[in-house]
């Protein structure tokens, strides 16, 4: 069993900037690939960022690319997203994932075997 808790979000102006945090439980975070989707009020839970489980390769949706950066420490066993020139489009409820029989692309909902229980990201003047 794998416990995920999200922490860093909430109300930012357009242009700024949060780092969201996933602290998980177990002692094979190491093994697991991670992931970052987001959810805005009456759409899909959409796929945002992963890292695999060495941290070397990242990769995004395009929406985000360039602005958002995520990153892992294995030693803490937790996996960050760093959120830069936020949008309002950017609004939504953000949830980690924990692959933990890593076998796709790392992109897809069902892929992901334990969620967080999300944190909130509200982008807004």
């Amino acid at each position: 069993q794998v416990q995920l808790v999200e922490s860093g979000g909430g109300l930012v102006q357009p242009g700024g900037s949060l780092r969201l945090s996933c602290a998980a439980s177990g002692r094979t975070f190491s093994s697991y690939v991670m992931g970052w989707f987001r959810q805005a009020p009456g759409k899909e839970r959409a796929f945002v960022a992963g890292i695999i489980r060495s941290g070397d390769y990242t990769f995004y949706a395009d929406s985000v690319k360039g602005r958002f950066t995520i990153s892992r420490d294995n030693a803490q066993n937790t996996v960050y997203l760093q959120m830069n020139s936020l949008k309002p489009e950017d609004t939504a409820v953000y949830y980690c994932a924990a692959d933990t029989l890593p076998h796709g692309s790392g992109r897809y909902r069902h892929e992901y075997d334990y969620w967080g229980q999300g944190t909130q990201v509200t982008v807004s003047s």
